[in-house]
C-alpha cells in the first residue's frame, strides 16, 4: 500500500478521473460538458478508435502510459537553464489584423459586419481566401534568428499550427500548408534551421485540436463554411466519423512535426487538457520521448494545469495567473510582448523595462518567460517589437548571470516599494535583483542578523559595475551603501557571496496546486 503523501493523493485523484473517462456509456450532455474547454466534445469509443489508428512507430522504452512516461522522463537542462524563451502567434489571421488571432471564429458571428464592409459577404470570401495573402515575401529567418540571439533568448517556440487549421511545415498530413498555399514556403523548416545554426532550441506549438468547433456561424449568414470543397479545412461537418478522423488528424501532425524538425519543445494549448483526450496525448508523449532517445536530445512537451499527468512542463497563460511565490519544479508562462497575440494594426507594444521586470519576478520563482512575438503578414517582425527585444537583449548581457543557470531562493522577494528585490541563487551566490532603484542604501530583511541563512556575506557587488560595494549586516537587515549614480533605468543586480545556499532542486515539472 502506498504511504499517504500529498504526491500519492494527486496521483489517486488523477486516475480516478482518467479512469472515469474510460467508462463506455457517455451520454449526448457529456459530449458537450464544459470541461472539454476548446477541445471537441469526444466519447471513449471515439478517442479509443482515433488512438488504435496506424501510425509511424518508435522503439524505445517509453509506452504510452503516465506511469512509463514518468519514469522515463526528466526536464530537459536547457530549459532549466534558459530562462528566456521567445513564442510566437504568426498564421491567416494576420492578414486582416483585425481585433486579435481569433479572426477566424469571429469573421463568421461578431465581425461578419466588418469582415462584409472590407472583403465581401462571406459566401464569396471567406477565411480561406485570406490564404493567397499570407505572401510571407520579407520573411528572412536569419533575420528573425539572429534578432533572437540578440535578445537573450535561449529557445524559440513558434506557433506552428494555430485554431485555423493551416499549417506552417511542409505538411503531408493536410493539404492546408505554406507549402502548398500562402507563401509556398516551409515557414518552420527554415525558422528552425536558422535558430539552431545560432545555437538556440527550437519547438513549435500546435493548437490544431482547438479547430474542430472553433468557428460557429451566426444564424442566417451565407457563408462558404458548408461548400464540400473546403470541408476538410473549416470541419464544420459534425459526426463520430469526421471527429475520429480529425483527431486522428491530430496525431499524425504532431509525429510530422516531431520527425520532420527534430523538435525541443512541444506545445500545447489548453485544447487538450481534458482527461478525455488521454489515451492520443500518451501515444504522442511516448512517440516524442522514444524518437529523442534515438537522436541523443533532451525534449520535452509543455501543457497547461493538468493536461498531462506526466513528462510535460507546466505553463501558464500570462505571468499574472502564475505563482505568486516560489513554486518548485520547472515551469514557465507564456506572455504578450502587445496586446494581442496575434498581430493586428493598432496594437501596443511593451517596454523593455516592463517585460525585464516580468522576466525577473518568474525567475524569483522558479519560472521561464516565454515571451510572445507578433509577426505581420509579409514576415516581418514589426519595428517597435524588435526595439523591445534588443533592449531586453543589452540588459541581459550585462546581468544574465543572475538570471541563467539560476534556481529559486528559499523566498522570491524582500521588502515593498522601490526597496523591493526579488532573489535568485547561483552555486554560493545570492542575487538580489531591484526592479526599481533603492535609493542610497538597499536593505535586505531577510538577511537580517540571526535571521540569514548560515555564513557569513563576504562581498557584495553589483553586476556590471566594478568594485565591491560597503554593506553591514544588522538586527534590520543587511545595508547596503549604493553607488551614488545608476546605469540606466532597468533592474539591477546586487551579487551576495559567502552565505550557505539552497541547491537547485531535481528536475522535475512542477504541479498545479503544489
Amino acid at each position: 500500500m502506498l504511504p499517504i503523501t500529498a504526491r500519492n493523493i494527486r496521483r489517486a485523484i488523477f486516475a480516478f478521473g482518467y479512469f472515469s473517462i474510460l467508462v463506455p456509456s457517455v451520454d449526448a450532455q457529456t459530449r458537450r460538458d464544459n470541461s472539454f474547454g476548446m477541445g471537441p466534445p469526444v466519447t471513449a469509443e471515439v478517442v479509443a478508435a482515433a488512438a488504435a489508428a496506424k501510425t509511424p512507430e518508435a522503439d524505445g522504452p517509453v509506452k504510452p502510459t503516465w506511469d512509463s512516461i514518468r519514469s522515463h522522463y526528466q526536464v530537459p537542462q536547457w530549459f532549466i537553464d534558459g530562462k528566456f524563451g521567445i513564442f510566437m502567434h504568426w498564421g491567416v489571421y494576420a492578414v486582416p489584423a483585425y481585433h486579435n488571432e481569433w479572426y477566424e471564429k469571429h469573421m463568421y458571428a461578431a465581425f461578419s459586419d466588418w469582415h462584409e464592409q472590407n472583403f465581401g459577404p462571406q459566401d464569396k470570401f471567406g477565411y480561406k481566401d485570406f490564404i493567397p495573402k499570407f505572401t510571407c515575401e520579407k520573411f528572412n529567418a536569419d533575420e528573425w534568428a539572429t534578432l533572437f540571439k540578440k535578445s537573450g533568448a535561449k529557445y524559440i517556440v513558434p506557433t506552428a499550427e494555430h485554431h485555423d487549421w493551416f499549417s506552417l511545415w511542409d505538411s503531408d498530413v493536410s493539404r492546408w500548408n505554406a507549402v502548398k498555399m500562402g507563401p509556398h514556403r516551409d515557414l518552420i523548416g527554415e525558422l528552425g534551421a536558422a535558430v539552431r545554426r545560432q545555437g538556440l532550441k527550437f519547438g513549435v506549438s500546435n493548437h490544431s485540436i482547438e479547430h474542430y468547433t472553433f468557428i460557429q456561424a451566426k444564424s442566417g449568414l451565407k457563408t462558404d463554411l458548408d461548400d464540400p470543397e473546403f470541408a476538410d479545412f473549416y470541419w464544420t461537418k459534425h459526426n463520430d466519423e469526421t471527429l475520429q478522423k480529425f483527431l486522428e488528424i491530430w496525431v499524425a501532425k504532431n509525429i510530422e512535426l516531431i520527425d520532420k524538425y527534430q523538435i525541443d519543445m512541444l506545445w500545447f494549448d489548453n485544447g487538450v487538457n481534458s482527461r478525455a483526450y488521454d489515451p492520443l496525448k500518451m501515444k504522442v508523449a511516448a512517440y516524442y520521448y522514444n524518437r529523442a532517445k534515438q537522436w541523443g536530445k533532451e525534449v520535452s512537451i509543455s501543457t497547461k494545469d493538468s493536461a498531462y499527468l506526466a513528462g510535460s512542463i507546466l505553463d501558464f497563460e500570462k505571468v499574472q495567473r502564475g505563482p505568486k511565490d516560489v513554486l518548485p519544479g520547472a515551469w514557465q508562462a507564456d506572455d504578450p510582448i502587445g496586446s494581442t497575440w496575434g498581430y493586428t494594426k493598432d496594437m501596443k507594444i511593451a517596454a523593455a523595462g516592463s517585460v525585464i521586470n516580468k522576466l525577473v519576478d518568474l525567475v524569483s520563482k522558479n519560472g521561464n518567460l516565454l515571451l510572445n512575438l507578433s509577426p505581420m503578414a509579409d514576415g516581418t517582425i514589426p519595428e517597435a517589437q524588435q526595439q523591445t527585444l534588443l533592449e531586453i537583449g543589452k540588459w541581459l548581457d550585462v546581468n544574465g548571470e543572475a538570471i541563467y543557470g539560476t534556481h529559486a531562493w528559499v523566498s522570491s522577494s524582500d521588502g515593498a516599494g522601490r526597496g523591493a528585490c526579488r532573489f535568485t541563487v547561483k552555486g554560493d551566490a545570492l542575487y538580489a535583483i531591484y526592479l526599481s532603484w533603492p535609493g542610497e542604501e538597499a536593505v535586505i530583511a531577510s538577511l537580517a542578523t540571526g535571521k540569514a541563512p548560515e555564513g557569513k556575506v563576504e562581498t557584495v557587488n553589483m553586476i556590471g559595475q566594478a568594485g565591491q560595494l560597503e554593506f553591514t549586516q544588522v538586527a534590520e537587515g543587511l545595508k547596503v551603501k549604493m553607488p551614488a549614480r545608476r546605469a540606466g533605468n532597468y533592474p539591477i543586480a546586487l551579487k551576495i557571496s559567502g552565505l550557505k545556499l539552497n541547491p537547485p532542486g531535481p528536475a522535475v515539472p512542477a504541479v498545479v496546486g503544489r
